[in-house]
């Protein structure tokens, strides 16, 4: 029995202490994130109930994942309309720095966000922590709504390119980012993260089925703010 005990003690040991500590970080590190790129989309095209719909979707996500101890914000511009000013997208975010789900910094501040940040298909990862579909995935996930221009500066009154401020589905389109940095030439435009491309399809740009047609699903940035 001496024998016996002295060989299982130690077993149970190390599963008890392996359960801890694989348990501790994984808390630590979702209260920790304060950048993700959402797992899921509204399911509305670009209709995303405006900036506070979308700021919403940030939040109960972040909830869900841990992190909701923050004011989370969508990194979305909005155009100059109805006597309305323009939103750039960088003012919504806060100063940074941002850490993705994993603990890695993506951009200490926001000239680095816009500039040479550390956003690839590895650290541009959901709330979950997990890597978004890309080029050459099924099914490709990659474009990510923005309505900004590379600067995080919204674009000017005129020609949509949010799908009427995010409260659209069936008229005009949106400017998309690729999460994962890659597209269809080796060019600026399709490396950026945040300013590739207008959405397009059989519908216009704003519908889901347009979303899904050039390789999204609706999804966006997520940042917290404090």
């Amino acid at each position: 029995m001496k024998n016996l005990a002295r060989i299982v003690t130690p077993a149970c040991m190390m599963v008890a202490v392996m359960s801890v500590v694989s348990a501790a970080p994984a808390r630590a590190q979702s209260a920790d994130t304060s950048f993700f790129v959402t797992s899921n989309g509204i399911g509305n095209g670009g209709n995303l109930g405006g900036l506070a719909g979308a700021d919403n979707h940030c939040q109960t996500l972040a909830q869900a994942a841990g992190a909701g101890g923050k004011t989370w914000r969508a990194y979305l511009s909005t155009q100059a309309a109805d006597g309305q000013p323009a939103v750039n997208a960088r003012d919504r975010i806060g100063k940074g720095p941002w850490k993705n789900a994993k603990g890695a910094v993506v951009a200490k501040d926001v000239g680095e966000l816009h500039g040479a940040n550390g956003l690839t298909k590895q650290t541009a990862l959901s709330e979950k922590g997990e890597v978004i579909n890309g080029r050459g995935d099924t099914p490709n996930r990659h474009d990510v709504l923005t309505g900004s221009q590379a600067d995080g500066t919204a674009f000017a009154a005129g020609e949509d390119r949010t799908c009427k401020n995010w409260t659209s589905s069936t008229q005009g389109a949106a400017m998309v980012g690729h999460s994962d940095r890659m597209g269809l030439r080796d060019d600026d435009a399709s490396k950026s993260w945040n300013s590739s491309h207008p959405s397009r399809g059989p519908d216009g740009g704003c519908s889901q089925a347009d979303l899904k047609s050039t390789g999204g699903d609706g999804l966006f940035y997520c940042f917290a703010a404090n």
